[in-house]
């Protein structure tokens, strides 16, 4: 016995909308939302419409992140140059505080060479703990929500504060 001839419809690997033409939108318009992906504008191709089982929904989720606002740029700069003239302030501080250590321990006469070799890698290491922390929050924060980010960075712009240049030096 043959089997009848069916129409495409009653096939069982056709579903309803397969063969739909992707939805237009006028030149200038642009599509948000649930299936924004599908829709076209005119003068446009049609995108290249991929299942949900090839790519899943998380991929597009962190396809493309959010950019940052103008008001958090302007922020980001301006805590940048903070830490910035902090590392200046470090630099002028710290050497300042070396010269003070030296001469303290040139008429103590009690190992010199070791307390100046340890006050250089701490006075080095003060000069970088700025620029350090600036990227380490900025890295480490970057899945994170926006105000995780500017709670760090406003911790460390008030415990990096470059203390020996603005007490003086100990002179």
């Amino acid at each position: 016995m043959a089997a009848p001839d069916t129409p495409d419809e009653d096939d069982a690997l056709h579903w309803d909308g397969d063969d739909e033409p992707a939805p237009q939108l006028p030149a200038g318009w642009v599509a948000k939302g649930k299936g924004a992906d599908r829709v076209v504008t005119e003068g446009e191709s049609a995108p290249e419409i991929v299942p949900a089982a090839v790519h899943g929904d998380d991929d597009v989720r962190d396809a493309a992140p959010a950019p940052l606002g103008n008001g958090a740029l302007v922020g980001l700069g301006m805590l940048g140059g903070v830490y910035l003239l902090y590392t200046i302030g470090w630099i002028i501080g710290g050497f300042r505080l070396l010269g003070v250590a030296g001469m303290m321990m040139a008429s103590d006469g009690q190992g010199p060479a070791m307390w100046t070799a340890g006050n250089t890698v701490m006075t080095w290491l003060a000069i970088l703990a700025p620029a350090i922390w600036f990227l380490t929050v900025t890295v480490l924060s970057k899945g994170r929500p926006a105000w995780v980010r500017w709670v760090w960075l406003i911790v460390g712009a008030v415990v990096l504060v470059p203390w020996p240049l603005l007490m003086g030096g100990i002179a």
